[in-house]
Formats: C-alpha cells, structure tokens, sequence
C-alpha cells in the first residue's frame, strides 16, 4: 500500500465520570487519532497516550513528535505491504510503542478495506462476541466503591476490577466480595507496591480473585517472580511486557500465571498475537486490556479478544462506561451475558463521526507524500 497522506489528532474527551488509579485521576481523557490514505482507501488508529506519563512514559505530545519527525517520514510515499513490513520500518526507533500502535492498528484497518475483510477474520479469530468486564477505579470511599460496583453488575457486568493503591486496597477488596460472594473480581495495582511492601497484600488471597494485577514496579518481572511464588491467587503482568521478548522471560522465569495483552502497549496488534501464541503454546490464560479508549481502539481491542486465548474477559466494556459522546457513529453495547458484539465491517468495522471529530480535536497535523 503506497502511504498518500498521514493525519494526526490530538483529541481531549469529556469522560462520563473521573477514573483514578495508582498514578492520578482523569476527568478528560486525551489520545490521538491516526488516519492514513492509500490508494483511494482511508484507515484509522488510536494511540492510546495520554496527556501524562502515569502509565509509562508516554505522553500525547511524545506521541506527536515521535510519528511527526521520526514514523511519518519513513513512511510518506512509500509501499508499506502489511504489519510486519510497518515493524521492520520503525525498528531503528527505540520503545515508543503506544506511538507505533497506533499507526499499525490503521494500516490493519487499511488492509482489511482493501481485502474486504474484518479485523477478526484478518488475525484468525473464532469469536463472533467477547466476554467483557468492567474497570473501576478508585472512588471517594469503600462505601462508594461498593455502590458503584453494584450500578455496574446491574447493567449487566459479569466481572469487575477495582483499582487499588496503598492504603485502598485489602479493606475496598473485602467490602466487595462480602457484598457480591460470586462476582469474577479481580484487583489492578499499576505497579503501586514494592517486594518489601507487598506483603499487606497476602490477605487478598483469600478473596477468591480471579488475579492480582501489576502489583510491583512497571519495568519489574523478577521480584514478580518472588511475589507470585508467596500468593496462591495468579498474578497478571500488564505494564512489564513491552514485547514478545518480555512476555518470554516472564515466562521463564514463572512471573505470572496470567498476561493483560494490550497492542498498544505492546508497539501493535501484531505484537499483540505474538504473545497470545506464546502464551497459548504453554496454555497461560490472558485477557485483553483497555486504556480508556475511543470506538476505534475498542474495535480493535474486541478483534483482538476474538483469538482463541482470550479466555478471561476483557477490560472493554460498552462505549456509554466512559464517553457519552465518542467520535465514532457506531457504539458498543452489552449484551445480557457480559459480552460484547464483535464488528462485522470491513477493516475495524467502524466510521468517524465528523462532527465529533472536530469537537474535540485541539489540534491536526496533515502530511502529504510528495511524490
């Protein structure tokens, strides 16, 4: 596909209500928009940076200056056949993944537009709908907590996570399971523990979770290691597996008995499939995680949830959990049994509300192959 044009928006969105967790609290969440032409066929991406380096170190301004002086002009008038192509191109660019996520989940998009294909059937998914939970994070008090909680299994959400932090975690943790003792509940630290402190956490194993997530630091997979051998509930490594590699050494070294995949944090979908395949080869579960994002990321994040792996739910969710408004004319809803339909359009199956489009762009950078 000979890349015509690559256009960036910087996007800031009203959530429906703040979200916090370990590292700060979002009341407007802020990403950018990929969209590149090729070939009369237009594709779309979402990198799922935002405003501050919480997560990791990635931002929306690295995002823009990364893909504006580095991605674009690599790419501008030039045959990128597939994905991997893509990943040989930027592989003289050191980490940045969300920024070349972004950029591959459009050129996934574009080659699905042009072989008249979904998503789903262009990486070999065998589900029509995912099972998905809903993320919470950190409310005003445990009470608060529990209630919202309950709004959520009212609509409908068969699995919870709440967010934990130091001095919110095994007290919030027990309030829910003593009011929901059925509930798929699991609990999300991002990386807000040390090995030393961590031990506050041992009564969580008697919760019946379904994971401890990301407990110790976001580059750490050894004292992961040391961790998961003292808890008998699995833990989950999300921010330590930048790569295939990581996903690897994990692993090895028995770190976690479970994987959050994200592609975005993982430089791509195609990434995202290598570790599902490993872990699928030594038959280790994972689920499919979110980052808050528009109807473009989450089509891409239920396309991926379609391989046959992703036996955990997913941190999805319908579109009305965080946007009352979303860029996108199409919306995800829940189904009555906690799942989620998988689009059916070719490419993401999704199109682009102009006018919201607009909205909530503060900024747009257009670049145009000269030749």
């Amino acid at each position: 596909m000979k890349i015509d044009s690559i256009t960036l928006y910087h996007l800031s969105m009203p959530l429906v209500s703040p979200f916090e967790t370990s590292f700060g609290r979002e009341t407007d969440r802020e990403c950018v928009l990929v969209e590149i032409r090729s070939e009369g066929l237009t594709g779309y991406g979402e990198c799922v940076a935002t405003r501050d380096p919480g997560y990791n170190y990635e931002t929306t301004g690295t995002v823009i200056h990364i893909l504006k002086d580095f991605v674009t002009p690599l790419m501008l008038g030039r045959d990128v056949k597939d994905a991997a192509d893509f990943q040989s191109l930027v592989s003289g660019i050191r980490g940045h993944y969300l920024a070349k996520a972004g950029v591959e989940m459009a050129l996934w998009d574009l080659l699905g537009k042009r072989a008249g294909k979904s998503l789903r059937e262009l990486l070999g998914g065998v589900r029509e709908k995912v099972e998905v939970g809903v993320s919470i994070g950190i409310q005003e008090s445990t009470q608060g907590l529990v209630r919202s909680v309950a709004g959520y299994v009212n609509q409908g959400y068969a699995r919870v996570k709440i967010k934990i932090k130091p001095g919110r975690d095994v007290e919030d943790a027990s309030a829910v399971r003593r009011e929901f003792s059925n509930l798929r509940l699991q609990v999300d630290a991002n990386s807000a523990y040390s090995l030393d402190d961590a031990q506050i956490l041992k009564p969580l194993d008697k919760l019946n979770l379904l994971l401890i997530e990301q407990p110790l630091f976001e580059d750490d997979i050894w004292d992961h290691h040391k961790l998961q051998e003292q808890f008998e509930t699995p833990i989950c490594l999300d921010e330590s597996i930048v790569s295939p590699r990581h996903a690897r050494y994990a692993i090895e070294m028995n770190a976690c008995r479970v994987i959050n995949i994200k592609a975005g944090r993982l430089g791509g979908l195609s990434q995202a499939v290598m570790v599902h395949d490993l872990c699928l080869a030594v038959s280790m579960p994972v689920w499919c995680g979110g980052m808050l994002e528009t109807g473009i990321g989450r089509a891409s994040n239920v396309a991926l949830a379609t391989l046959p792996n992703f036996i955990l739910p997913g941190d999805i969710s319908a579109s009305d959990r965080y946007y009352a408004r979303d860029i996108t004319n199409e919306r995800f809803m829940l189904n009555s049994d906690s799942t989620i339909d998988v689009p059916r359009g070719v490419g993401l199956g999704m199109t682009i509300d102009e006018d919201a489009l607009k909205s909530f762009s503060l900024n747009k950078l257009s670049f145009v192959a000269t030749s």
